[in-house]
C-alpha cells in the first residue's frame, strides 16, 4: 500500500493559489498565515497526476467530450462509498458546484421566485440566488449544544409561504453536520407536501469523520428522485478544485432537458480535457489516497480540539461530522466581529473566514481550514491563542 505523507510541506507561492498569494487583496496584508479558503495544501493523488502528465504527453488537446467511462467512473464510486445506485443517464456535467447551482436556478425558476436555504450557509448560496433575480427565504439553523438542529417548524412555514426550491448543504458549511437519514426524510416529505424542488450540495460527502456517514437524500426513497438533484464534485476530496470539474444527478427526465436548455443558452457544451481526466482518475484510483487523508484529517482534527479545550477555552468548536473546516464559536470573547478580525491580523498574523459570510447566525464565528500539514496546523493555532491573549 502507497503511504501518502501529507506531513510533506509544499510552498504554494507562485502558482496562482488564492489562499496562498492573494491574502494582500483579500486581508490587507500579506504577513499572514492563510488558513481560509477550502482548498488544501495536500498533492492530490499519484494516478490523477499521471493522467493528466499522460494526456500532457500526447500533445493534442483538441475539442472533447465525455467518455462513457467517465460517468461509469461517477457511478462506480457513488455506489461504492454511498451506497447509491445511479443512472448514467442522470449524470450532466459542469464546471464546478456553484456554477450548476446557478444553471439550476435559471433552468427550474423564474425571476422574483422563492429559494429557500439555512443560514449560516456556504456564501455563493445566497449569492446565486439574488444574482438570478429570486428572493432568499432563510430557514436559520438552531445551535444547539455545539452542533446544529432543523426547525422543522419553521421550515415548514418557510414552505408555505410558497418556496420553489430549496438549497440543501449536505454535509454542511461551515457547520460539518453530515445530516441523519431521519432528518432527510422530514425535509424530503416537506418538500414533497409543498411542490418543492431540492437542490443538494454534496461536495464534501466523501469527507466524513468516522463513525458518521453521508446519505444521499435522494437515495432515501426512489420517488423522491422525482424532485431532488444532487450536486457532487471530485475537487473537494481531491483538491483539483483549479481543473473545474462536476456532476449533476438529474433523475427527472424533464428538468434534466431544462437543465441541458439552460446550458445551450449559456454556450456550454462540455468540461475542459484536463478536468476530465482528473475526475476520471480521481474517482477510478483515489480511493487509497483518500482513506489515508481521512486518517490524517482526524487527526489533525483532534489535535485541534485538544488545543481549543485546553488553550483557548473561550472559544468552542462546533462538533464537525465531516469537511475539513471547523466553525470556531467566539461569542464568548466578547468581541464584534470587525475586532475578531483585527485581533486576528494584527496580533496572530492569522487569516480566517469571518463568521458574517455565512449569512444570519454567523455573526460572533469564524471558519478555519485545517487541511494542511501538522506543523501548519500547529503554528495556526498558536496565532489563534496569541490573537486573543
Amino acid at each position: 500500500m502507497t503511504k501518502y505523507d501529507f506531513n510533506q510541506p509544499i510552498n504554494r507561492l507562485n502558482t496562482s493559489s488564492v489562499k496562498w498569494e492573494l491574502t494582500k487583496e483579500i486581508f490587507g496584508t500579506s504577513d499572514i498565515l492563510p488558513m481560509w479558503v477550502a482548498d488544501m495544501d495536500f498533492a492530490p493523488p499519484i494516478e490523477v497526476k499521471e493522467a493528466i502528465q499522460n494526456r500532457v504527453n500526447h500533445g493534442i488537446f483538441g475539442y472533447t467530450f465525455a467518455k462513457a467511462s467517465v460517468s461509469e467512473a461517477i457511478q462506480g464510486w457513488v455506489k461504492k462509498r454511498h451506497g447509491w445506485d445511479i443512472e448514467l443517464s442522470w449524470i450532466k456535467f459542469h464546471s464546478g458546484v456553484v456554477p450548476a447551482i446557478s444553471t439550476t436556478i435559471q433552468a427550474l425558476t423564474k425571476p422574483g421566485d422563492k429559494i429557500m436555504l439555512q443560514s449560516p450557509v456556504y456564501t455563493p448560496f445566497f449569492t446565486m440566488i439574488e444574482k438570478n433575480e429570486r428572493e432568499v427565504v432563510n430557514c436559520p439553523l438552531q445551535l444547539s449544544n455545539h452542533r446544529y438542529e432543523i426547525d422543522f417548524s419553521q421550515m415548514e412555514e418557510c414552505l408555505q409561504s410558497g418556496v420553489k426550491l430549496f438549497l440543501l448543504c449536505n454535509p454542511h458549511n461551515p457547520g460539518g453536520r453530515a445530516w441523519t437519514e431521519s432528518e432527510l426524510r422530514q425535509i424530503a416529505e416537506l418538500c414533497k407536501k409543498y411542490h418543492c424542488l431540492i437542490l443538494s450540495d454534496e461536495i464534501h460527502s466523501d469527507l466524513i469523520f468516522k463513525p458518521n456517514r453521508h446519505i444521499s437524500i435522494a437515495s432515501l426513497d426512489e420517488s423522491y428522485q422525482d424532485f431532488i438533484l444532487t450536486c457532487l464534485a471530485p475537487t473537494k476530496t481531491f483538491n483539483i478544485a483549479g481543473l473545474q470539474a462536476s456532476a449533476i444527478l438529474i433523475p427527472n427526465p424533464d428538468q434534466r432537458k431544462s437543465f441541458e436548455d439552460t446550458l445551450a443558452k449559456q454556450g456550454l457544451h462540455g468540461l475542459n480535457l484536463f478536468g476530465l481526466t482528473a475526475l476520471e482518475a480521481s474517482y477510478r484510483y483515489g480511493e487509497e489516497w483518500l482513506e489515508q487523508l481521512l486518517e490524517y484529517l482526524t487527526d489533525n482534527l483532534e489535535t485541534a480540539k485538544s488545543f481549543i479545550s485546553k488553550q483557548i477555552p473561550e472559544i468552542s468548536l462546533v462538533e464537525p461530522d465531516g469537511t475539513y473546516l471547523l466553525w470556531l464559536d467566539c461569542r464568548k470573547l466578547g468581541l464584534s466581529d470587525l475586532e475578531l478580525k483585527n485581533q486576528l491580523l494584527q496580533k496572530g498574523k492569522l487569516g480566517l473566514e469571518p463568521g458574517p459570510k455565512f449569512g444570519p447566525g454567523g455573526e460572533g464565528f469564524v471558519r478555519m481550514n485545517i487541511a494542511c500539514t501538522k506543523a501548519t496546523l500547529l503554528d495556526g493555532l498558536e496565532r489563534l491563542k496569541l490573537s486573543f491573549s
